[in-house]
């Protein structure tokens, strides 16, 4: 008791904010560019080094430091939670042929010329329908992949288009986490929130379409290789008992989704289905199924592409990513819980002297946090709560604020590996860290529109003129 009298905590400064950003940094480099290692253990050991700072620096006790580090990984338990269920929905889905299935149907419906800018559609209306990136990345996504690669597209080219769309659709839904949480924070409703998203949402969905359309067009004119899409085609019908009835699988779960049904038992529902698929259509026995569940779905097709496309999933392939989101949120929650995050944010709102300026800091912050924290819901939170009261002071509507919490830190979640969302996206989708980022284009649009919208004035409404709408 002594002692927690005696210490009295330090204000945290800038530069006590810095060095644990400039230590984490220097990390990264170091594991990315020089030792090329997984980022794991320079996150982690950053994270300690964050809190070494603060105990030595700042005069927390590591009682409250480990509060706080239990605290944000409580709020990314359900992510974790769905990234377990996610992969033994992939394999059971797999072993069940609805995923065979799902690519040799699309291999025969569609064309080089038009599969991108139609992929970022059936992306985009499956996550409006359904409020989540991640169930359109699971379901949709991983047929499309093998859909791509059949059709002669890189899977980056592929993944970029499936997460535009995606995401698209998830910050459009008003059955979105993130679609409700942006307004709760920033102080306005649903629906006003989504019509604001629309002004600079559906140009960068349009630019979006046109530069894929033009990137397909590289595909058109090349011959496509019929002898590799039939050889695809003869291999999964020769290893699975490939059915239309099995896309009702699929078609279950979204629809569950989009019935309401919360995603963790709706997903985990999923995998259920798909292992009673397994058995009724494959003929498989119950224990294979289990243990599907758990490792993923192993098979020889005697084609290496198909093999290498279809050996996945299980709960197993998910412990990667979900150790790196760990390693992510004790981070994170340390930042947060020191007043780290919050220095830094407030740092960055001092040289928001205009309203230009504003939505800028607000379109860079949520990118900040999303790259430090390593989670989407405190690249909402923070700038929500830091920004709130200067986007009144200078007679702006909430809206704008939480349009711009969405544009940034919902669109750049995914393009960052070690947040839940980069890192979901990358163990789901079947891709290296970094690759896919270019290809993303509404989610690097997006952000860009927002900015230039903030200095023109355009879409930016004052305060004034809906002030008696304004929640308190």
């Amino acid at each position: 008791m002594g002692n927690k009298v005696k210490k009295i905590k330090k204000e945290t400064t800038l530069i006590y904010a810095l060095v644990p950003l400039i230590f984490l940094m220097l990390s990264l480099f170091y594991a990315i560019q020089i030792a090329e290692i997984d980022v794991h253990i320079p996150i982690l050991v950053s994270a300690f080094f964050a809190a070494g700072v603060a105990i030595f620096g700042l005069n927390y006790t590591w009682d409250e430091i480990e509060k706080g580090m239990m605290e944000t990984i409580k709020m990314s338990l359900q992510a974790i939670i769905i990234l377990m269920i996610i992969g033994m929905v992939v394999g059971t889905w797999i072993q069940s042929g609805v995923v065979p299935s799902m690519i040799f149907y699309g291999l025969k419906i569609l064309s080089p010329g038009i599969f991108l800018p139609a992929t970022v559609i059936i992306c985009a209306i499956v996550a409006i329908a359904t409020g989540s990136s991640w169930t359109t990345a699971a379901t949709v996504g991983i047929a499309l992949i093998g859909v791509g690669e059949g059709l002669g597209i890189p899977r980056n080219i592929v993944a970029g288009a499936i997460i535009s769309g995606a995401y698209m659709g998830d910050k459009l839904s008003p059955l979105s986490d993130t679609t409700n949480l942006a307004p709760a924070m920033a102080g306005t409703d649903l629906f006003t929130h989504i019509k604001h998203m629309l002004y600079t949402t559906v140009p960068s969905f349009v630019i979006t379409l046109i530069m894929f359309g033009f990137l397909g067009m590289r595909y058109t004119g090349e011959a496509l290789n019929t002898e590799m899409i039939t050889g695809i085609l003869t291999t999964l019908s020769g290893s699975f008992n490939v059915s239309p009835l099995l896309l009702l699988v699929p078609v279950i779960v979204i629809g569950a989704v989009v019935m309401k049904v919360p995603a963790i038992p709706g997903l985990f529902g999923g995998a259920i289905l798909g292992g009673i698929a397994a058995m009724i259509f494959q003929g498989v026995t119950l224990g294979s199924v289990f243990k599907t569940l758990h490792y993923g779905y192993t098979g020889e097709s005697g084609l290496a592409m198909v093999d290498d496309l279809l050996n996945r999933g299980g709960l197993d392939s998910m412990m990667w990513t979900i150790s790196l989101i760990l390693c992510a949120m004790i981070l994170g929650g340390i930042m947060e819980k020191t007043q780290m995050l919050a220095t830094l944010a407030l740092k960055i709102l001092s040289i928001a002297n205009t309203t230009g300026n504003l939505i800028l800091v607000t379109i860079i912050t949520p990118i900040f946090v999303n790259t430090v924290a390593g989670d989407q819901y405190l690249s909402i939170v923070i700038p929500g709560r830091m920004f709130k009261d200067a986007y009144i002071e200078k007679g702006l509507h909430p809206k704008n604020l939480s349009r711009s919490l969405e544009d940034a830190g919902t669109l750049s979640s995914p393009l960052i590996p070690w947040n839940t969302c980069g890192a979901y996206m990358i163990a789901t989708l079947g891709l290296a860290p970094w690759t896919y980022v270019p290809y993303c284009f509404l989610n690097i649009i997006n952000p860009i529109v927002a900015i230039i919208y903030g200095y023109t004035g355009f879409s930016i409404e004052k305060l004034d003129k809906v002030e008696d709408k304004i929640e308190e």
